[in-house]
C-alpha cells in the first residue's frame, strides 16, 4: 500500500470508489470496549456519591468512560463513509438507518417507561418523551428530564442528526484533497474545544450540559471519523501501534483524573476543555492503527468470535445496560464503597450482556432482516 497521499483530483464516480467497504471485525470488537466504557462509567458513577456501586481500585478512572461516546461518534463517521457505495441515494441511506437504529431503540425504551418513571420517579414529560423516541431530544433545550425515555439515547439523537447530513456532507467530501479535508476536520477540533471552554465560561450549568450535547457541538467528532475513512481508503498510512496508543491514553487519563490536584487552575480547566477533542483524536488514531493491521492480514484478539460477537451485541449493550443500573439501584439502593465491587461490576456487566444477545437475537436482526425484505419487494 502507498504511503503517500493521492495528489490529483480524479473524478466524483473514481474518488468514490477509493473507499472500498471491506468486512472490518477488529472494529465490530472495539465497539464493545467503548460500549463496556461506558458501562462502567455509569456503574460507578461520575462522583463519589454517584453510581450503582463504586470500586476504589477502579474510581475515579472509570469516569473517562463517559468519553466511550466520543468513540461512538468518530467510529459512525468512519464506518459510514467506508462503507458508502457511490450513487446510493438519500432515500436509500435513510432507510437502512432507519431500519438499523429504531426498532432496537423503540423496544429498549419499552421497560424505561416503568423502571425509570413509575418505579424511578423520574419526572415525566410527554412532549420531551416523544421527542426521545423520534430522536430528537438533544437538539432541544427545553426537554424534561435532560434524558427523557431511555437516557442514553441521547446519542442517537445526535447520530440522527448526522445521518441527515451525511448524503450531502460525502458528496462534497469526494470532491475535497484529502488534506484540505484534515485541516478543515483539525479546525472543527479546534472549534469544539473552544466552544466547551466558552459555555463552560459564560453559560449556566444547564445549558453547558445541552450544549456539550447538542448534535453540532459533536460535528467535528463525525467529521474525524470520515475524513480519516476517506485518507485510509485514498492510500494514507500512519505508522502507529495501538499498545502505544493505548499506554500513552492510559497516562493522559491518569493526569486528566487528578488534574485538579496535580495542575494549576488554568491548567485543569483546559484539561477538562480539550477532553472531548483529545478523545476523538485518539478514538480515531485507534481505529486507523487496527483497520491498518487488519487489512495487512494482522487479525489480533479483536477478530475473535467471542470479541465479534460481542461487537454485534454491543448496541443492545449500550441501549440496555443503564436499565439495568437503574433497577439495581431502585431494589437494592447504592452500596458502599469497596473493591469487591469489582465483581459486581463484572456480574451485572455480565447479565446485560446475556440481554443483550436475547435482544439482538430475537429483537434487532429480525427487525433488520424484515425491513430489509420489505425495503427489496
Amino acid at each position: 500500500m502507498t504511503t503517500t497521499l493521492v495528489p490529483a483530483q480524479p473524478p466524483l464516480r473514481r474518488r468514490a470508489r477509493a473507499v472500498r467497504a471491506e468486512r472490518l471485525d477488529s472494529l465490530t470488537g472495539l465497539r464493545f470496549l467503548a460500549a463496556f466504557a461506558v458501562f462502567a462509567h455509569h456503574f460507578t458513577g461520575a462522583s463519589p456519591t454517584g453510581g450503582v456501586a463504586q470500586a476504589p481500585a477502579l474510581f475515579p478512572y472509570t469516569t473517562i468512560g463517559v468519553n466511550g461516546v466520543d468513540f461512538f461518534f468518530v467510529l459512525s463517521g468512519f464506518l459510514l463513509a467506508w462503507g458508502h457505495r457511490s450513487g446510493t441515494g438519500a432515500k436509500d441511506f435513510y432507510r437502512r438507518r432507519a431500519g438499523r437504529v429504531l426498532p432496537l431503540h423503540l423496544a429498549a425504551t419499552v421497560p424505561c417507561i416503568w423502571v425509570f418513571h413509575a418505579w424511578g420517579g423520574v419526572p415525566f414529560d410527554l412532549p420531551s418523551f416523544l421527542a426521545s423516541l423520534v430522536l430528537v431530544q438533544a437538539w432541544f433545550p427545553g426537554v424534561v428530564p435532560m434524558f427523557p425515555g431511555n437516557g442514553v439515547s441521547w446519542t442517537l439523537s445526535v447520530e440522527a442528526f448526522f445521518y441527515l447530513l451525511f448524503p450531502f456532507v460525502i458528496r462534497v467530501a469526494y470532491r475535497l484533497r484529502t488534506r484540505t479535508l484534515l485541516c478543515l476536520t483539525g479546525a472543527g477540533l479546534v472549534a469544539m474545544w473552544a466552544v466547551n471552554w466558552w459555555a463552560a465560561t459564560h453559560l449556566s450549568p444547564f445549558y453547558c450540559e445541552w450544549l456539550m450535547r447538542h448534535p453540532l457541538g459533536r460535528l467535528p467528532e463525525f467529521a474525524l471519523g470520515l475524513t480519516l475513512a476517506l485518507a485510509v481508503g485514498r492510500g494514507l498510512r500512519l505508522p502507529l501501534k495501538p499498545g502505544v496508543l493505548a499506554a500513552l491514553f492510559a497516562a493522559y487519563t491518569v493526569v486528566y483524573v487528578h488534574r485538579n490536584a496535580w495542575c494549576g487552575e488554568a491548567a485543569a480547566a483546559q484539561l477538562g476543555f480539550t477532553v472531548r477533542p483529545l478523545a476523538a483524536l485518539f478514538s480515531v488514531l485507534v481505529i486507523v492503527a487496527y483497520v491498518q493491521r487488519e487489512r495487512d492480514g494482522r487479525r489480533g484478539w479483536l477478530c475473535t468470535p467471542v470479541m465479534v460477537r460481542l461487537g454485534a451485541w454491543s448496541y443492545a449493550f449500550y441501549l440496555l445496560h443503564q436499565t439495568v443500573n437503574r433497577m439495581i439501584l431502585n431494589h437494592w439502593g447504592r452500596t458502599p464503597p469497596t473493591d469487591l465491587s469489582v465483581f459486581t461490576l463484572l456480574g451485572v456487566a455480565s447479565v446485560v450482556v446475556a440481554l443483550s444477545w436475547a435482544a439482538y437475537t430475537y429483537v434487532e436482526e429480525p427487525a433488520r432482516r424484515w425491513w430489509t425484505r420489505r425495503q427489496c419487494t
